[in-house]
């Protein structure tokens, strides 16, 4: 069975950086597109940013700027640097790992890393 699986979410004050991590076990086929969502508290799931195979980087606007999405290929995993850190950043980050570029390509979410900036 396919597991996505975050980590490094924190509490961190206003200003700061963390960096969160998505690894994949249980296969070793190359995610097409992986990426990163975030949902904070009564508000629904939202993009932060997108990397494909080609290396092709997509950002949402409140995150531009501030975040850098990189991958280790070799290792099918994704990073998300958060710097600037911002009280409205706060929220459950969701990696999503998918196998192709059609809307019904298999794809797995992983679990969410919480990640608090606190004012």
């Amino acid at each position: 069975q396919v597991q996505v699986m975050e980590s490094g979410g924190d509490l961190v004050q206003a200003g700061g950086s963390l960096r969160l991590s998505c690894g994949v076990s249980g296969s070793t086929a190359r995610p097409i597109i992986m990426g990163w969502y975030r949902q904070a508290p009564e508000k629904q799931r939202e993009l932060v940013a997108t990397i494909n195979s080609r290396g092709t980087i997509n950002y949402a606007d409140p995150v531009k700027g501030r975040f850098i999405i990189s991958t280790d290929n070799a290792k099918n995993t994704v990073y998300l640097q958060m710097n600037s850190l911002k009280p409205e950043d706060t929220a459950v980050y969701y990696c999503n790992m998918k196998w192709g570029v059609a809307v019904e390509s298999p794809n797995v979410w992983g679990q969410g890393t919480q990640v608090t900036v606190s004012s």
